[in-house]
């Protein structure tokens, strides 16, 4: 047996080894040095430069089963990327067998059941162009280039959150390769337990290799987009966003950001480089009724820059892609909140106007509606309670930055604490956040996820991720 004496390094796998599997496999199996390696083994967060012995480019279901009985076979470490936009950079592990979805990015649409079948290898803007042909859309995340398995593994949560609840909630039914390379399907009525730990549980219990997620009428317009003003306005603009938002819709979210403005086309030159309130809004329900949340923003006075109107659906769901772009540095520091405080704006701001990245930012998410109205223990995604989210999101570009870049957003972090729920979300957690912040993500559903990981995985072969050990 050609086998690696320990599971890591990039020189223990021996070309026996490495032809044995490409053998096996349908898609390209990938080492270092080969053309698409590198490009394979790096993910959305510049600061994970971790690099596996063998990239294998699966390109469909079979490849997936070989990978998961060949690491096991050689006691090879096994991590699975999907889009790669996990910022822990859960996807890539040193040594051992990454298996890349990448390739895998189909997606299929009954407008009359409203379903879509997607791939594990899709990112959210695949599967918005497929659904918006026919007027439908998914509850996905916010930027177009993250993947859907990990945001949807995780819980998942965006613009339509608030109306149709988590992403994992509107999950049918998933096909999953299990530790033991057997594919199974998993849903309410099949293998529940399963169902029920993988809407939330992230990547522990197995491999999933395709989603089926209910759709809602949707667009193709909505009114959406952003405005922005100067950074002395901030009190009142953030002010607004809570008195707005306590009655809403669930049609309306709006995402609130401190930050420097950045170049863009849409904002008044003279602000560039100085700090900025900015708040992004969709309203996905009747456009009349949108036109009235618009012009009650729009009547605020004073802004910088508006990019709120009306506008594709697609186009809403790619308008913060520019702010999140591969190979940049970043460090998140999050938690839920039970509320918005005049207090907790207060320190939102003073962190704001210590930032000294030109893209790091502080940013206030809308939860509440349909995200709370189900049960704790519906699924593993846990924390119903929350109504915000804070994310303290440094990004930078020089790894010479690193330490200060990380000291800004803790030291943020620490600030917002106090007006926490004690939870936070799994999909948001840094490299280093394990322990006491996995209890925090998932409360008292996570000794429910420690009985699944028992049945699924006991030899704990997916542990690249936030790991619940068995």
């Amino acid at each position: 047996m050609n086998a690696p004496t320990t599971a890591g390094s990039m020189a223990e796998i021996s070309p026996e080894l490495f032809d044995k599997l490409k053998g096996q496999l349908r898609g390209p199996l990938l080492k270092a040095g080969d053309p698409g390696y590198e490009d394979s083994r790096t993910v959305w967060n510049g600061m994970i430069q971790r690099k596996p012995a063998m990239v294998a480019r699966c390109l469909g279901v079979s490849d997936v089963v070989t990978g998961v009985r060949f690491a096991r076979e050689h006691g090879l470490t096994l991590c699975v990327k999907g889009g790669g936009h996990n910022i822990a950079g859960l996807a890539v592990s040193d040594g051992g067998l990454m298996l890349d979805m990448g390739l895998m990015r189909g997606v299929w649409v009954d407008p009359n059941e409203k379903m879509a079948r997607a791939q594990a290898g899709c990112l959210l803007g695949d599967v918005d162009r497929e659904t918006q042909l026919h007027g439908l859309a998914a509850t996905l995340g916010f930027v177009s280039n993250t993947g859907i398995a990990g945001l949807t593994t995780g819980g998942g949560f965006g613009y339509l959150s608030r109306k149709y609840g988590w992403t994992s909630d509107t999950v049918t039914e998933m096909e999953v390769v299990t530790a033991d390379g057997k594919i199974v399907r998993a849903s309410e009525r099949e293998n529940a337990d399963l169902f029920w730990g993988l809407r939330g549980g992230g990547g522990n219990f197995g491999i999933v290799t395709r989603f089926d997620y209910r759709l809602d009428t949707l667009g193709p317009e909505i009114i959406g987009g952003a405005i922005a003003w100067r950074d002395e306005r901030a009190a009142e603009i953030l002010e607004l966003q809570r008195e707005i938002m306590a009655d809403a819709p669930p049609e309306l979210a709006i995402v609130s950001a401190l930050r420097k403005a950045p170049p863009a086309p849409w904002l008044a030159k003279e602000v560039h480089g100085q700090g900025i309130v900015l708040i992004v809004i969709c309203y996905s329900g009747p456009m009349a009724e949108g036109e009235r949340w618009a012009a009650r923003f729009k009547s605020v006075g004073g802004a910088v820059g508006d990019v709120l109107q009306r506008r594709t659906y697609v186009s809403q769901q790619s308008l913060l892609d520019a702010t999140q772009p591969k190979g940049r540095r970043y460090y998140w520091k999050s938690e839920y909140l039970p509320a918005l405080s005049t207090e907790l704006f207060a320190k939102g701001m003073q962190h704001a106007r210590a930032i000294s990245s030109p893209h790091s930012a502080v940013l206030f998410f809308p939860m509440g509606g349909a995200l709370t109205q189900l049960p704790v223990d519906h699924s593993a995604v846990g924390n119903r309670d929350a109504q915000w989210v804070i994310n303290i999101a440094a990004s930078w570009d020089k790894p010479e930055d690193d330490a200060a870049q990380i000291e800004w957003a803790r030291a943020a972090w620490r600030d917002a604490r106090p007006f926490s729920t004690g939870g936070t979300y799994i999909n948001f957690l840094t490299e280093e956040e394990n322990g006491d912040r996995i209890q925090s993500a998932y409360g008292a559903n996570l000794q429910r996820l420690v009985e699944i990981k028992r049945r699924w995985d006991p030899d704990n072969v997916f542990r690249t991720n936030k790991n619940i050990k068995p």
